[in-house]
C-alpha cells in the first residue's frame, strides 16, 4: 500500500512538472513548425544567434549558430513556411519555442514512456518527433510530413 502511494505521487509529480514545462514556456513559444519564415528572425533575437541562409530549389535552410556547437536549423518551404526544425546542442533548446503547438504532445509522450533512457520519439500522421540526449549534448529532429515540399525526405530534415 505505502508503495502504490509513493508511485501515485511520483506520477503525479511527473505530470505537474510537465505541464508547468509547458506552460510556463508557452509564453516564449513563437509557433514555429508549421509557422510562417518571419518566425525564424524572432527565434534568432531570443537564441541571440546568427544565422545563415542556404537554398536549392526545393526549401531554404535557416541555420541558427549560437555559441560553439549550439546549431538550430529551420526549413522553409518556397511557401515560406517552417515544415521542420533539427537541433544539435549542448543544451536542451527551448522545445516549445521552435515546436509551438506542437510541445504540448511531447508532454504526452513523456508520461507514457516506459525507457527513459531510449531516445524520444512520436511518429503521427501529423506530426513526427525524434530526440536524444544527455549532459552536454542534446539533438533531434521534428517536421510535419504534408507539409514536406514535393521531393523532400524527410532524411533531409537533420
Amino acid at each position: 500500500m505505502f508503495m502504490q502511494i509513493i508511485q501515485i505521487k511520483r506520477r503525479l509529480f511527473m505530470a505537474l512538472a510537465a505541464f508547468a514545462w509547458v506552460a510556463f514556456s508557452a509564453p516564449m513559444a513563437n509557433a514555429v513548425l508549421g509557422g510562417s519564415a518571419d518566425s525564424v528572425a524572432a527565434d534568432q533575437a531570443r537564441m541571440k544567434a546568427s544565422r545563415t541562409i542556404s537554398a536549392n530549389p526545393r526549401y531554404q535552410i535557416h541555420e541558427l549558430q549560437a555559441g560553439e556547437g549550439n546549431l538550430v536549423r529551420e526549413y522553409v518551404s518556397p511557401e515560406g513556411k517552417v515544415f521542420g526544425v533539427a537541433w544539435k546542442s549542448h543544451f536542451l533548446p527551448q522545445l516549445p519555442q521552435l515546436l509551438g503547438s506542437y510541445a504540448d504532445r511531447l508532454t504526452a509522450a513523456a508520461r507514457t514512456r516506459t525507457n527513459h533512457r531510449a531516445p524520444l520519439q512520436i511518429n503521427q500522421p501529423d506530426f513526427v518527433y525524434s530526440a536524444f540526449g544527455h549532459q552536454g549534448f542534446y539533438a533531434g529532429h521534428a517536421y510535419i510530413p504534408a507539409m514536406l515540399p514535393a521531393g523532400v525526405s524527410a532524411e533531409e530534415i537533420k
